[in-house]
């Protein structure tokens, strides 16, 4: 994979709640074994501070989040041995985490999600739609935590997508630094043409993963069909316990390339206990050693 310009940080997210604190965990172990760099952001969302409080009150408010803030770094560099910048800024709050992270060269983003159901979740949080904006990978935290191993178990869902294939590289990059074992699933299908086609694919992503001594196992869902797709990969991460999914942030296709939603938005919606890292289908990410 071709270098990308970054400036060796990731871009963490926190409103102080205790999913923020889990993300900022998985930062620390990620920062720790790429060599990189933390930022923690706090973002004000875009007219609270003028709608409610006068200016020498929102200046006051402004100080004790930085203050805040600061503390936190301490304790995380601390604790981690890695180092620790912080921002608060204001805007709309997605917007503003892309933003950042788009134009000022972040590695990546890693952020909790509170984690809502259904349609609440999809139009409400600030995770998903800060994966639908940025153009670096974004790890999705809410309850799951991240041991001093990092990620050992990752699942990567795998179809027919042009796009779909670029997530191996960062699933081959990860398993080597965490010395992890990818779980590679996917989808057989009744028609010939296409579950051949799978079957290359797959043959590459065996022969990509061999020639880079990654250990892995294949798992084939029978007779799937994209709308239970996401099912079927969640509960295999659940069964597994797996640590990490892998997938693409934009819309991939199922087996009959029929694009029927966004199977990385409803793996991000189901996974309550598993971080879910969201790849824009294009270069960047973490610093690359191989």
């Amino acid at each position: 994979m071709k270098d990308r310009k970054t400036n060796n940080q990731i871009l963490v997210p926190t409103d102080f709640s205790d999913v923020a604190r889990c993300a900022v965990t998985h930062a620390a172990r990620v920062a720790k074994a790429y060599g990189n760099e933390i930022t923690l952001v706090y973002v004000i969302e875009e007219g609270f501070l003028g709608g409610i409080f006068a200016k020498s009150q929102a200046a006051i408010m402004k100080d004790a989040i930085a203050t805040k803030l600061d503390v936190r770094a301490k304790e995380v560099a601390a604790e981690f041995g890695v180092k620790v910048s912080t921002r608060v800024e204001t805007g709309k709050v997605y917007k503003t985490i892309a933003e950042i992270a788009n134009n000022e060269f972040f590695d990546s983003i890693i952020m909790g999600s509170h984690g809502a159901s259904g349609l609440e979740q999809i139009i409400g949080s600030n995770a998903s739609r800060t994966i639908q904006y940025a153009e670096v990978p974004v790890v999705v935290v809410k309850s799951s935590d991240i041991g001093p191993k990092g990620y050992k178990k990752i699942v990567m869902p795998f179809d027919l997508s042009m796009e779909t294939r670029q997530k191996l590289d960062w699933g081959i990059n990860i398993a080597k630094k965490f010395d992890s074992e990818i779980h590679i699933v996917y989808s057989d299908s009744s028609d010939e043409y296409l579950d051949r086609k799978m079957k290359n694919n797959i043959a590459f992503i065996k022969g990509a993963l061999e020639k880079n001594n990654v250990k892995y196992t294949l798992f084939e869902f029978k007779d799937g069909i994209f709308d239970n797709f996401a099912n079927e990969t969640h509960s295999y991460a659940k069964i597994i316990n797996a640590d990490l999914i892998v997938a693409m942030t934009h819309t991939e296709k199922g087996i009959g390339e029929m694009v029927i939603g966004t199977l990385t938005q409803q793996l991000v919606n189901k996974a309550e206990n598993i971080a879910v890292m969201c790849i824009y289908p294009a270069e960047a990410g973490f610093n690359y050693d191989y």
